[in-house]
């Protein structure tokens, strides 16, 4: 049984920083897929960000890129989401979620196989 559990998540004031991880156990994640994505209050479920495991490349959302880092730690079976210059609107419920493929359809939900429970993200003006 795959597991993942997202933790990191809380309020920071505008500009400021916070690191998201994802614990997979289950399965060792190398040669899959790994996304982070989040959900605000009222809008659609967005994906931001994602690491092909196998290769180490990278996929961010135009709404993130430049602000936020996806990173793996092999050794614990666990992806980070640095997030940084955070802004008011980046403030929703994180997700992150795993697939057996990586597939170009990164940024949609339908591509991934397991999903972790979220961690809140609240950013102040």
């Amino acid at each position: 049984q795959v597991h993942l559990v997202e933790s990191g998540g809380g309020s920071v004031q505008a500009g400021g920083t916070l690191r998201l991880s994802c614990a997979v156990s289950g399965y060792a994640y190398s040669y899959y897929s790994m996304g982070w994505f989040r959900q605000a209050p009222g809008k659609e479920r967005e994906g931001i960000a994602n690491i092909a495991t196998a290769s180490g490349s990278t996929y961010y959302a135009d709404s993130v890129k430049g602000r936020f880092t996806v990173s793996p730690d092999k050794a614990k079976n666990t992806i980070y989401l640095q997030m940084n210059s955070l802004k008011p609107e980046d403030t929703a419920m994180y997700y992150c979620a795993t697939a057996r493929i990586w597939t170009p359809d990164w940024y949609r939900g339908s591509s991934y196989d397991y999903w972790g429970q979220g961690t809140p993200v609240t950013v102040s003006s």
